[in-house]
């Protein structure tokens, strides 16, 4: 009997074995790296260096330093906080709720994509942090009885659930990470031959034994963990969303926004794994183990949630006319029609019209184009955060205080400095760790490798 059928597309190509799966994760980690790995991290690093300098400078001038005003009192400090949680969102879905639905593809990207969950939910935490533009007095937001009078902390602020939300989210991904990432350091540490590096992993692995108790262990607590990180994906970015749907300012308070941003969340992130896997497999030389199958099956995520954030925008805008109340129908006029309106349509396009082209499948398959769209997709995504935040309070009730705003250097050098940092995180997780959860991919190597598809075939047609 075959647990699956013959005719599906294999999802381990080049007729591999045990050993050469072993051999292809563990070699790059042993030898030199490749050396588009060492290209690649100087770039990442200059920028994360900039990034830190730019941090040094906000916390030394204070936030005066962006482009903040008077009306305008949150703009980009934000905008990039969403932006990098909902780029989060890909990793916990793709590994809790497709392996609660036993996805045998996820098998090749959980790894990338987990790693990318906790490096992007690391920058994201920074702005939180940042925008207070007097850090060593965070302690004053904690809720202890202190002596500087009667300050206490608004629990009914959602920027304080934020910060429980992210918290549980970070720390369960990176136990699901970890967790998972202890038989593969076992394998490298039975693999590699220097002393130092044997010694590294054995600590890194815990004593993994490899016997069945261990495994069955493993496949129930990856079990519980997907459980409890399955809600997660939804009440994390539904939480961030309450930033603004609780507040009353026209364009902010929709009973639509948790849905919406949760979609959009999951979409931006399948983008950047597509940005990241893409580049990976040719620096990595993982084509066999990331092939085009996998790939596609990306991008009708993708399709899945760009349609339906589209809906959403469409929603919004019937309802701000249904409504009846003229500030609400303004608010999105001014959005549309504005001095914004730019932004507005490079939102739109990119989020809206641009995934739409994945419905024909050469192009879902063509890897060239689907890099290409990764990137427009990430960059609309930060626009509908942009557009969400700024169009709404540039233009406020009186129109003597209408303001624009103009981000300043130092916004646009913190924000390409987090991406600095992201990348060099990725690319040293991507050096030292195993890319692929190599045991895993073992797993689906008799149902799904190339070699054992070709026999299935053999013997249902005789």
């Amino acid at each position: 009997m075959h647990s699956e059928a013959a005719i599906r597309e294999p999802l381990i190509l080049g007729h591999k074995t045990y050993h050469d799966i072993t051999q292809d994760i563990v070699g790059p980690i042993e030898n030199k790296a490749p050396r588009g790995w060492y290209v690649l991290i100087t770039i990442a690093a200059l920028i994360a260096l900039y990034g830190v300098g730019c941090i040094f400078w906000l916390l030394s001038k204070g936030i005066g330093v962006w482009g903040l005003n008077k009306t305008v009192d949150w703009a980009w400090d934000i905008t990039n906080f969403v932006w990098w949680v909902g780029i989060g969102h890909a990793g916990t879905l793709i590994s809790a709720v497709l392996l609660l639905f036993r996805q045998k593809w996820r098998m090749a990207v959980n790894r990338s994509a987990e790693a990318m969950t906790i490096f992007a939910v690391i920058m994201a935490a920074m702005f939180p942090l940042l925008h207070m533009g007097r850090l060593w007095l965070g302690y004053w937001v904690f809720p202890l009885p202190n002596q500087f009078g009667s300050l206490w902390v608004n629990f009914n602020s959602p920027l304080l659930w934020d910060v429980f939300a992210i918290s549980t989210y970070f720390s369960v991904s990176l136990v699901f990470w970890y967790i998972g990432l202890i038989p593969d350091f076992a394998t490298i540490r039975d693999k590699v031959t220097k002393p130092g590096m044997k010694k590294v992993y054995g600590i890194l692995s815990f004593g993994w034994s490899g016997n069945a108790k261990a495994w069955t262990r493993f496949e129930e607590v990856s079990l519980v963990l997907a459980g409890v990180a399955t809600p997660l994906v939804f009440s994390v970015h539904s939480v961030v969303s309450f930033d603004f749907a609780t507040s009353v300012i026209p364009g902010w308070h929709t009973t639509i926004f948790p849905p919406y941003f949760v979609s959009g969340a999951v979409f931006s992130g399948f983008a950047m794994v597509q940005t990241l896997l893409l580049v990976m497999r040719k620096v990595m030389h993982l084509e066999n183990y990331i092939t085009v199958k996998h790939v596609e099956y990306m991008n009708i995520v993708i399709i899945v949630t760009g349609s339906i954030v589209g809906v959403a925008y469409i929603t919004e805008l019937f309802i701000s006319w249904y409504s009846g109340v003229e500030y609400e129908s303004y608010a999105f006029i001014n959005r549309a029609t504005g001095p914004y309106w730019w932004s507005y349509w490079a939102m739109m396009t990119c989020n809206v019209i641009s995934p739409q082209v994945f419905w024909f499948r050469n192009l879902r398959r063509n890897l060239a184009f689907t890099f290409f769209m990764s990137i427009i997709v990430n960059i609309g995504m930060w626009f509908e955060r942009f557009v969400i935040i700024v169009t709404s309070l540039h233009r406020d009730y009186l129109p003597s205080s209408w303001n624009m705003f103009h981000p300043t250097w130092a916004d646009a050098g913190l924000f390409l400095g987090t991406i600095g940092i992201f990348f060099t995180l990725y690319l040293l997780f991507a050096r030292y760790f195993p890319v692929l959860a190599l045991n895993e991919v073992k797993s689906i190597l008799k149902v799904s490798g190339e070699s054992y598809k070709k026999e299935a075939a053999k013997h249902h047609h005789p």
